[in-house]
């Protein structure tokens, strides 16, 4: 496809030529959009947020306000309490080599960018970004999934009412929408999804040298030793788990247990889920449903496949093709060539894996890809840092799961695999701005003095600068 017959031209082009008023912005102009789009969510679309999700795949109204508008609306507050120091020219010191100049750090806006979000935190995943992009002073198209169309119409109703799409616009489509916009000269993208699709957004982004920040998944492993109280812990991976049903990209996908808490493990896991959700789930509003057919049949024959090998159900395990509803299920004895053992759950189905040394489980764990997130849940300090000396992720939290994600003072992302670059508060910022060294010389300096034509002389002050400078 030729850059002229790409549908998306003509707004590419509108941003492209808007890219400098937008980037000579002042903090305080930033800051006023972002308070639109703040008041927007918590205001004036909060209930067709809610009404939007629970249409896409019922997800339950306090898990959106939780996990969909407060995450965007905290990131919003902190980014405009401290977008002002941000945007300061910042000195730094210069060599005494180079007397008679002074050096800065000018963050820069990259230009066009194009942010890719998924579908099972829409509005978070998509705004999120956003919120980072119109810090450092870009212009944005947005592409959000698909799969949910009510959410996604609906934020394209919010971009529109909100912004003039020479600054800022969503396009709704499917694949083929996605690869005309990667065909575009953007100077940033930002993906959220699969590390599959995120190797295609990488091969398409290296035809521009555009940078990318590329927001992957994996399998998040959770180790628990014989030290932990037992039933806290289930309850926080309950928690984890299956919010969202499961459908989280930091989710717990897999727990490596003391083989001598197991037991424990899955008598308390019994116990707890029916608290948490009754003893028909199904009938509880506080869990989701699975976004949609093809996600459902993924789930449900990864399941079968298990029960075939001779798996063991633990708890739950039941599911229902008419509500695309799978029960929160606990499963052991899985074989290791076994799907929910190599490919990323994305669903109400938690693996538990027992292990006989702490050592065999960090082995095991690096026998997989570096994952987004590991959890550990430890009153050892000998055990919690031999984990984290001997592991490499994304990110940690140590007894606990999820909360990482909430402090916009960490950076979030993962490494390889699961993922490229950083989000997030100043993280998040730095993804989306040019770190543009700038060097003024003010006076007549020593390098000055080096010009040809060579002598010994000059030789001399070369060798000096090596030895002492």
């Amino acid at each position: 496809m030729s850059y002229s017959e790409n549908k998306f031209a003509s707004l590419f082009d509108k941003q492209k030529a808007n890219q400098f008023n937008i980037g000579n912005t002042t903090y305080k102009e930033r800051i006023k959009k972002l308070k639109k789009l703040k008041h927007a969510l918590e205001y004036t679309y909060k209930q067709d947020i809610r009404d939007a999700l629970y249409a896409d795949f019922k997800k339950p109204q306090l898990e959106v306000d939780l996990t969909e508008i407060y995450p965007v609306i905290d990131e919003i507050k902190y980014v405009s309490s401290q977008l002002k120091s941000w945007l300061k020219k910042e000195q730094v010191d210069t060599p005494l080599a180079m007397l008679g100049s002074s050096s800065y750090i000018i963050n820069e806006p990259k230009g066009v960018c194009l942010i890719i979000s998924p579908w099972n935190y829409p509005i978070n995943l998509t705004f999120g970004p956003l919120v980072s992009a119109i810090a450092g002073g870009n212009t944005v198209i947005l592409k959000p999934s698909e799969m949910t169309q009510n959410t996604s119409s609906l934020m394209a109703r919010i971009v529109s009412d909100l912004f003039d799409e020479n600054e800022i616009a969503l396009v709704e489509g499917e694949v083929e929408t996605s690869q005309a916009l990667l065909e575009l000269p953007f100077n940033h993208i930002f993906f959220t999804g699969s590390p599959a699709v995120g190797k295609i957004v990488m091969k398409a982004a290296s035809k521009h040298l555009t940078s990318v920040t590329l927001e992957l998944g994996g399998k998040s492993p959770t180790i628990i030793d014989d030290s932990v109280d037992i039933d806290r812990v289930v309850g926080k991976l309950i928690f984890g788990k299956f919010m969202n049903a499961g459908q989280t990209c930091i989710a717990p996908d897999y727990v490596l247990i003391d083989e001598r808490m197991k037991d424990s493990f899955i008598s308390s896991f019994k116990k707890q889920i029916t608290t948490f959700y009754s003893e028909k789930p199904e009938s509880s509003k506080a869990l989701s449903r699975i976004v949609n057919k093809k996600h459902f049949s993924r789930l449900n024959e990864g399941l079968e496949e298990a029960k075939t090998k001779n798996a063991r159900i633990d708890s739950g395990g039941q599911s229902n093709d008419e509500d695309n509803y799978i029960e929160p299920t606990l499963i052991s004895d899985l074989n290791e060539d076994s799907k929910l053992m190599n490919e990323e759950i994305f669903g109400p189905i938690l693996p538990l894996k027992t292990y006989k040394t702490l050592e065999g489980a960090v082995d095991y764990i690096n026998s997989k890809e570096k994952p987004l997130a590991l959890y550990i849940y430890s009153k050892k300090k000998k055990n919690i840092n031999y984990i984290l000396d001997n592991t490499r992720a994304g990110g940690t939290c140590i007894n606990h799961n999820l909360l990482q994600y909430l402090n916009h003072n960490l950076p979030f992302g993962g490494s390889n695999n699961s993922g490229i670059g950083k989000s997030h508060g100043y993280f998040g910022f730095l993804e989306f701005t040019n770190q543009r060294s700038l060097l003024k010389q003010h006076t007549f300096g020593a390098v000055d003095l080096l010009k040809p034509p060579y002598s010994n002389w000059k030789q001399k002050i070369v060798d000096l600068t090596i030895k002492w400078f």
